[in-house]
């Protein structure tokens, strides 16, 4: 049986996407407690994490130069918990892969990974936070707030989990992913506690929190007082949540990626939005998109060998595993208390080798209504090749519309994929 033919589909997601993206910071920073809370001299330390954020060296910057002109001392505090293998020469690497240098921001980076023990919790959690943050007069807390890749709840990815875990350094994320792989305990249960012990001890001043769109384009800069995260964040969740962007149809067969990474998500793939978060292998009975097998056909640049996440898929492409830092991901998978994020799926050397074993699986009746997908990554979703079993199924919906008529693959010399613009 010849292998399905594909067309491209373009979603028509709404954009939400902010011009002026250093206004928007300026004016954020300028309506906050910022100015009134910072005395001339004061070191101020801007966290940054390891998250792709679209416009994060902007946004880092605009924050840097605000802080100096109030008369702060800005330094930016990697908060990354394990990532760049947990060493403070790996996190300078993964920000300046981001754009965010000394020499790009105006002001100093400040790496160190030692940690002070800031109280007890009524669980017996020992709460850790960076020493070098500790010591600083104000910390900016800025992040991206958005569903988590393993957590559900009123508190997911963003402003207190940074707090808890990005600052944590690798101690603090090492203990907290432990807590919530032993215990019965979320991060919803710890993190009203917690934060609010990080916040009284620690000198955390504000949380300048980021919303995105469904095209990954920033939507919303907000500064939030410490005193208010706890009743902020699960607010700016929902709105996040609102703009996600996601697959086209809620069940396909196989969906083929052409890459994962970290500065895509903490699990190389957003598992929100292929359906995976509550099991690597399948979705829960409430959980859509339902995706039956999920092939990954390289890493990225930027993820520096960072193969977390890998372990989702049921296949992958041999140029993944060549490009796998088994260190790095080691560290991470350890770290987040996921170790199966970091197993090495089913290997092929080339594209047609996996689809021809991905075919050969397949009913003889269900051979000629394939439902496959190909996505870049899941950042990137606003266009689809949809294989030819989807067709009839996108008829008459107003939100997607059609840019070729179904083709053939197209394949290299090698036997991998070529992507073809129509």
């Amino acid at each position: 049986m010849p292998l399905p033919d594909f067309f491209r589909v373009r979603q028509r997601f709404a954009s939400q996407a902010i011009g002026d993206i250093e206004a928007a910071v300026a004016e954020a920073l300028a309506s906050s407690v910022l100015s009134q809370r910072v005395k001339p001299g004061q070191r101020v330390g801007i966290s940054v994490g390891s998250r792709g954020i679209t416009n994060l060296s902007r946004i880092v910057r605009e924050v840097v130069q605000y802080v100096a002109a109030i008369g702060g001392e800005p330094v930016i505090i990697p908060a990354m918990g394990s990532h760049g293998g947990a060493t403070p020469e790996g996190q300078v690497n993964v920000l300046a892969r981001y754009g965010v240098t000394p020499e790009a921001m105006g002001c100093s980076i400040e790496p160190a990974m030692e940690t002070v023990s800031v109280g007890v919790t009524k669980h017996g959690v020992n709460v850790h936070f960076s020493q070098a943050a500790s010591e600083l007069d104000h910390i900016v807390v800025v992040n991206r707030v958005k569903p988590h890749t393993r957590l559900a709840g009123r508190y997911e990815s963003g402003l207190i989990k940074m707090l808890m875990i990005g600052l944590g350094k690798h101690h603090g994320a090492l203990l907290y992913h432990q807590i919530f792989r032993r215990f019965d305990y979320s991060l919803n249960e710890l993190a009203p506690e917690i934060a609010t012990m990080i916040c009284n001890k620690m000198p955390v001043t504000l949380g300048l929190a980021i919303v995105e769109d469904a095209f990954e384009q920033t939507s919303l800069i907000e500064a939030v007082a410490a005193e208010d995260l706890l009743n902020r964040e699960p607010e700016l969740l929902e709105l996040a949540k609102a703009r996600m962007p996601k697959l086209p149809f809620e069940m396909a067969d196989l969906l083929i990626v052409d890459q994962i990474g970290k500065e895509i998500s903490g699990t190389g793939m957003d598992t929100n939005l292929i359906g995976r978060k509550v099991n690597d292998k399948q979705a829960a009975p409430n959980e859509y998109p339902k995706i039956h097998q999920v092939y990954i056909r390289s890493l990225t640049e930027k993820t520096n060998g960072n193969g977390c996440g890998i372990g989702i898929a049921d296949y992958c492409h041999q140029q993944v595993v060549d490009a796998l830092n088994q260190e790095t991901t080691r560290i991470n998978c350890l770290t987040s208390a996921h170790p199966s994020a970091g197993a090495i799926p089913l290997t092929f050397p080339c594209d047609r080798d996996v689809l021809e074993a991905v075919l050969a699986q397949a009913a003889d009746d269900e051979k000629n209504n394939l439902r496959w997908l190909w996505i870049r990554d899941t950042l990137h979703v606003d266009e689809v090749e949809c294989s030819r079993g989807f067709w009839d199924q996108m008829q008459g919906r107003s939100d997607l519309e059609a840019l070729s008529e179904p083709r053939p693959l197209v394949f290299d010399d090698h036997g991998d994929l070529v992507f073809v613009n129509d």
